[in-house]
């Protein structure tokens, strides 16, 4: 067996289980009566819409998503915008979704198609925030290290459309929000920031926050978190008329990857959905618990394959070019020590891990031997986190292009015994 092509497909079956022209016809019924109005944005916002369509025909709408994410649509516009650090297309885009859910009536019905990446292609500032300043706030949150539930808190004070405020803009229509979950224990308001979801946080909470991770944002942003903002209470009227609904999470997607071994005689463990931290510290779990498993296998003993999701974090960035699946797969290659008969995946499901257009990772027992051949030194590279120059050297680099979905980070490791 090629060890390295069995977890490349373990990682396939994990994306193709999050395809939304899988997931998405289980969940939209008949087109409503009277005007119907898409509206979307993530990165797996354009797939969405195209699988409406591919189901009701034409719709009036509007969908923004990352740049090389776009998928043809009959009448539904895709506009494409930076990710993660919003840019003008973002701004002008969301402006105009806006404008588009003013003045609706109660007779008429909006579905919204909401994925991971939303809340930096949804960028409606608050009053007295510029352009250049939300770029400074999501330069700043990515870097601070901390988990994506807090950047968006800090994110919905900041925003007239997130925490609950694009639906109140539609209000008194009737809303339909079908997620894809990229964040861990799946809840709809830290997907994409809430955009139709109540907040329970207030602008204090989001200073809090601030000060814990000793994030430093412009004058102008402080200013308006002293102020308060414009989330949407959960209690909110304008909310009552909303239904959201998951059709695609990390634990599905974990599950069919397992399913996938068919009659293979490998063992599966799922380690769970929503493994969080520093990216290198749990490559170091993941790897004992491995090297744990390996020490007690005796010859002849079935494979174990190890799964996990979640979303790990990099922090004190030290000027490299890495994400946190790349990196944890260099920590976990270091921890390995060239251990013979382990093998590992690392990789996010959208094939963006951080900035880079790079999935994530491969690791295999030559690794570190590889790398030593080449004169490079892996513990140089993760300290100044420079992952995915390492694995582009070593050539353990996972490059799909836009996977059209985004179920979070996916983690496997093949465990065989020694001899």
């Amino acid at each position: 067996m090629d060890r390295i092509q069995f977890l490349r497909d373990m990682f396939q079956a994990a994306v193709a289980a999050a395809d939304p022209m899988k997931t998405l016809p289980k969940a939209l019924g008949e087109k409503p009566e009277g005007r119907v109005i898409v509206v979307g944005a993530g990165k797996a916002s354009a797939r969405m819409a195209e699988a409406v369509e591919s189901l009701w025909g034409p719709c009036e709408g509007l969908v923004i998503t990352r740049y090389g994410y776009a998928r043809p649509t009959i009448s539904i516009e895709i506009v494409e915008a930076a990710h993660p650090v919003p840019d003008q297309a973002a701004l002008d885009a969301t402006d105009r979704m806006l404008t588009l859910l003013s003045n609706l009536g109660e007779e008429d019905f909006v579905l919204a198609l909401i994925s991971g990446g939303g809340s930096s292609l949804l960028c409606a500032p608050s009053q007295g925030i510029s352009l250049q300043d939300m770029q400074a706030v999501h330069q700043a949150l990515l870097k601070s290290g901390a988990p994506i539930q807090k950047m968006n808190t800090v994110r919905k004070h900041l925003s007239r459309i997130k925490g609950g405020q694009l639906a109140a803009t539609a209000h008194p229509a009737t809303i339909l929000s079908l997620m894809i979950s990229d964040v861990a224990g799946d809840d709809p308001s830290d997907i994409a920031s809430g955009v139709t979801v109540g907040e329970n946080t207030s602008s204090q909470s989001a200073l809090s926050i601030l000060g814990e991770y000793e994030i430093e944002l412009p004058a102008s942003v402080m200013a308006v978190l002293r102020q308060g903002s414009s989330v949407i209470s959960p209690s909110d009227a304008r909310l009552k008329m909303v239904r959201n609904q998951i059709i695609s999470a990390p634990s599905q997607s974990l599950e069919a990857a397992c399913n996938a071994l068919g009659d293979m005689d490998i063992e599966c463990r799922i380690l769970g959905d929503a493994n969080e931290g520093e990216a290198r510290e749990e490559a170091v779990r993941q790897v004992e618990l491995a090297i744990d498993i390996q020490s007690r296998m005796s010859a002849g003993d079935r494979p174990v394959l190890l799964l996990s999701g979640g979303e790990c974090t990099v922090s004190g960035w030290g000027g490299g070019i890495g994400g946190p699946n790349a990196e944890f797969s260099l920590a976990a290659a270091i921890a390995l020590h060239g251990c013979a008969g382990i093998h590992l995946l690392a990789c996010d499901t959208d094939g963006v891990d951080g900035a880079a257009e790079v999935a994530g990772a491969v690791v295999h027992p030559n690794t570190l031997s590889r790398a030593q051949e080449m004169g490079l030194d892996p513990q140089a590279y993760l300290d100044r986190s420079d992952s995915h120059r390492f694995f582009e050297q070593v050539g353990g680099q996972v490059v799909t292009g836009p996977t059209l979905t985004n179920v979070n980070d996916f983690r496997a490791i093949l465990i065989e015994t020694k001899g």
